[in-house]
């Protein structure tokens, strides 16, 4: 039985038209179900939580006898359970992206229109947005797409909202450092949080705007000034880090990638990313020189990309991808799922910094537990490294905090 990804994600719209007779309503069972089943795919789990070997890939074989099992099982226990006509669907979340137009938005918004978690999806954008949101809404998933253009539509398009997303902003260009960024993205999230705030307070935010070392201590004294502040629904989306660090270690190791799992502290830029190769899964040896080479790469994965597409824009694909897996994560969280872990910079007291990238528990609430025990037992390298990186990493996000405690000023 082949398995791909147009199949995958156009199960909740199949099930939910198509007639329930008892013939046909153990195939609907069947198709529905590979959505939940492949909503663990591509590491949204932790690797310390996931069976890999039978998910290895779509089209491998141990994957599709895996997946056909889990099907069967499935549609007899639904059988089994009602003699009625059940329309089987998703969970009904709103997510809504703000700067869904940009290079960012536009792959994360299909990757996201893919989830059958999410029922309706909100494109927000300064302009250009209803052509991305009209093109979107041709896919054949489940999740409704809506548009919402400049200042006036803001606030509708954050009603009701279970997550936010936030990749607005300009990108790097070549020579660009993430600090260059500050002035005008600082004041692009300023302004959307306080939207956020007002409108959808209890919302999982992510923001994924640069520098987020200091972007995530803003959006924070914003919801601090509008009394709506929950820390353990604001973060900071550093998984490209993780994503970066596992492609690479695989790479490296000839390692088969959906088994590998790298988490990575600190913060989202230069040497404030610290991967930690010693807590690598699988458990993988490394000489003193690849784990410096592998390190000082993943650190500067973005300006790779920056100068590979010659002033043409950043790391936007990676990115999108990267930040649909968080959001993935967020949604199997708030649907209940109990063993959730994602790598986050969120407000945390593993270090004396306020603010700290680190593994984390999600769940129904946002972050249930910062996981310590990466911090412990580090190489000397990388407690060097730690020490090394927390300087700056306080200076941005005080940097952060002075900058949203200013008066406002006119733009």
């Amino acid at each position: 039985m082949a398995v791909t990804t147009a199949s995958t994600f156009s199960i909740g719209l199949v099930a939910g038209t198509q007639a329930c007779t008892d013939s046909k309503f153990k195939t609907l069972s069947m198709k529905f179900n590979s959505a939940n089943y492949l909503k663990s795919f591509s590491g949204l789990k932790a690797a310390t939580s996931v069976t890999c070997e039978s998910v290895s890939s779509f089209l491998g074989k141990e994957s599709t006898t895996a997946l056909r099992d889990s099907f069967t099982q499935i549609a007899q226990k639904q059988n089994e359970r009602t003699d009625n006509c059940v329309r089987p669907q998703a969970s009904a979340f709103k997510v809504a992206i703000l700067g869904a137009a940009g290079g960012i938005g536009q792959p994360l918004a299909l990757l996201i229109k893919m989830s059958p978690l999410v029922s309706t999806l909100h494109l927000y954008d300064i302009a250009n947005v209803k052509g991305v949101a009209a093109d979107l809404s041709h896919c054949n998933t489940p999740a409704q797409v809506l548009d919402f253009t400049g200042n006036a539509e803001l606030a509708n398009s954050l009603k009701g909202v279970d997550v936010v997303v936030i990749p607005a902003g300009v990108p790097r260009k070549p020579g660009m450092t993430r600090d260059d960024l500050f002035n005008i993205n600082a004041n692009i999230v300023k302004n959307l949080v306080q939207a956020v705030a007002d409108n959808c307070p209890e919302a999982f935010i992510h923001i994924i705007s640069n520098p987020v070392n200091s972007t995530v201590p803003i959006a924070a004294e914003v919801l601090k000034q509008k009394g709506v502040y929950d820390p353990k629904k604001l973060f900071g989306v550093t998984t490209l880090d993780v994503v970066r660090a596992n492609t690479f270690v695989a790479q490296k190791k000839s390692l088969k990638l959906i088994d590998v799992d790298v988490p990575v502290i600190g913060g989202h830029a230069g040497i404030t990313i610290l991967p930690l190769l010693s807590k690598a899964k699988p458990s993988v040896s490394f000489t003193d020189e690849e784990v410096e080479e592998l390190t000082v790469r993943i650190q500067n994965a973005g300006t790779e990309v920056v100068e590979a597409k010659a002033g043409a824009g950043s790391a936007t694909l990676s990115m999108a991808y990267a930040a649909a897996r968080f959001v993935e994560s967020s949604l199997r969280a708030l649907d209940g799922d109990a063993d959730v872990y994602e790598c986050s910079f969120v407000q945390s007291d593993l270090t004396e910094l306020p603010f700290f990238a680190s593994r984390v528990k999600l769940g129904k609430k946002g972050v249930e537990a910062l996981l310590s025990s990466d911090l412990q037992g580090l190489t000397e390298y990388e407690a060097k490294a730690l020490e090394a990186l927390k300087p700056e990493l306080k200076e941005s996000i005080e940097k952060g905090v002075a900058f949203a405690q200013k008066e406002p000023q006119s733009a």
